[in-house]
This record gives structure tokens, C-alpha cells and sequence, in this order.
């Protein structure tokens, strides 16, 4: 399917707020740089939590205990936890609109928190990389993840960084849809929590130091022995 996006005049990227005297425009643009938001998408409910469609809420939950913050309240229908790093605001949120409205929640997010575009990550399964590989990108289309493709389509522009978290084809002639609803098996369980705190280590990195130096170091599968190497040019998704 042709995907179809527009940027429009009413983009939650456009600022709010325009201060009229030179001085103040800067340290209002410096202030919304300095926050950062990383979704992380999934189905609400205890039946789908350990499915690899939720992988995204593990990753927000993993980030949430490595920076010592909770959950403690909801902002347009997302759970969100909020705390510092290295001087700049990171709210962290697992919205619960279940996966195909995901962009309702997130562009209300995007624009209660005035988050600049290059300062959102969002983290997602992917069904065309293998298991145990991650990728960094700082835009392009949905690969068929429809809660990515809402979030597209909610801010107007395919320029959205991600995470994509590979969880591998399913088997045989199962269905997509079939497969990311099912909980991971035995054998990738083990190595689950391997990958989600490299993916929090890669989304840190992404704050830390941008989407290059992400890109560069964590672009790899688990069994990858190096330890960084160059994107990949052909890697569009």
C-alpha cells in the first residue's frame, strides 16, 4: 500500500509560542530544545504485555528504572514518567490508545510538551528485522507498523526518529498480526532483556549525543561483534 503523507500548515513540529524581541525568541527556542520524548508503543492490558508488539512499553519500562523515575500520572491518554539527563528534561510516555491510534496520543504529547522534532524517539517492533538487531533512524516510511503509521500521519512528516526493535517473521504462513500478538518464545525470552538494555543504552545515546552517534554504535544485531560500525545507506525504513 502507497503511504501518503503531508505536511500541513497545522504540523504540531510548528512552535507555539513566537516571542517578538530577538533575545527572548532564543532562549525560548533553547528551552523546547531541551526536551526530549521517548515513546515507547504497545497494546494496553496484562494479556498483551509480554507480547512482542508491547516490546516498546519494555523498553520505556527499562529506561523508567535506569533513570529512577515511575510512571506517576497521564497526559493525553499516555502513562508518563518525567526526569533529567545532563541537563535536559526526558519525558517518557506508553500510550494507551491501543497500537493503531498511537498518533492521537503522541501528537497531543508532542505538542503539551513543545518537543522540537529532532527530540522525539520512538521505539517500536519490528517484523522485518531479525530477531536480536536494532535499528536507529532518523525518518523515513512505517514498514507496515501500524502504530508508527498513525504517528506519521497525526504529525504530518515522515521525519520522526524511531528505534526499531527486531522481532523477527512469523513462522510459516501465520499472519503479521497473528505473530506481534503472541508472546515471544522460550528461546527468544532469554535474550529479550539483553536487547531491551541495549536499546536503552542506544536511546540514551540518542539523547546524550544525537542520532548519528545512535546510529553508529547500535545499528547492529546481538551476535555483531563489533561494537560500532557505519549505517547502512540502503537501510531507508
Amino acid at each position: 500500500m502507497k503511504e501518503t503523507i503531508r505536511d500541513t500548515p497545522c504540523s504540531p513540529w510548528m512552535k507555539s509560542v513566537t516571542k517578538t524581541h530577538g533575545s527572548q525568541k532564543l532562549q525560548s527556542e533553547r528551552i523546547m530544545d531541551d526536551i526530549f520524548l521517548i515513546v515507547g508503543l504497545g497494546n494496553p492490558g496484562r494479556q498483551y504485555a509480554q507480547t512482542r508488539h508491547n516490546i516498546g512499553f519494555r523498553i520505556a519500562d527499562k529506561l523508567a528504572e535506569t533513570l529512577g523515575i515511575r510512571f506517576s500520572r497521564q497526559q493525553n491518554n499516555a502513562f508518563v514518567a518525567s526526569g533529567a539527563r545532563n541537563g535536559s528534561k526526558l519525558v517518557l510516555a506508553k500510550p494507551q490508545t491501543f497500537m493503531n491510534l498511537s498518533g492521537q496520543s503522541v501528537s497531543g504529547l508532542v505538542r503539551f510538551f513543545k518537543v522540537p522534532p529532532a527530540n522525539l524517539l520512538v521505539c517500536c517492533d519490528d517484523i522485518d528485522l531479525p530477531m536480536g538487531t536494532i535499528r536507529m533512524r532518523a525518518s523515513g516510511g512505517s514498514a507496515g507498523q501500524r502504530g508508527m503509521q498513525s504517528i506519521l500521519e497525526a504529525l504530518g512528516t515522515k521525519d520522526v526518529p524511531r528505534l526499531r526493535f527486531g522481532v523477527g517473521r512469523p513462522p510459516g504462513r501465520m499472519d503479521a498480526a497473528d505473530h506481534v500478538l503472541r508472546n515471544f518464545d522460550a528461546a527468544d525470552e532469554e535474550i529479550v532483556p539483553i536487547i531491551v538494555d541495549k536499546a536503552v543504552q542506544a536511546a540514551l545515546t540518542f539523547v546524550d549525543n544525537g542520532m548519528a552517534e545512535a546510529m553508529n554504535r547500535f545499528n547492529a544485531s546481538l551476535a555483531d561483534s563489533s561494537a560500532s560500525r557505519e549505517p547502512e545507506p540502503n537501510d531507508k525504513g
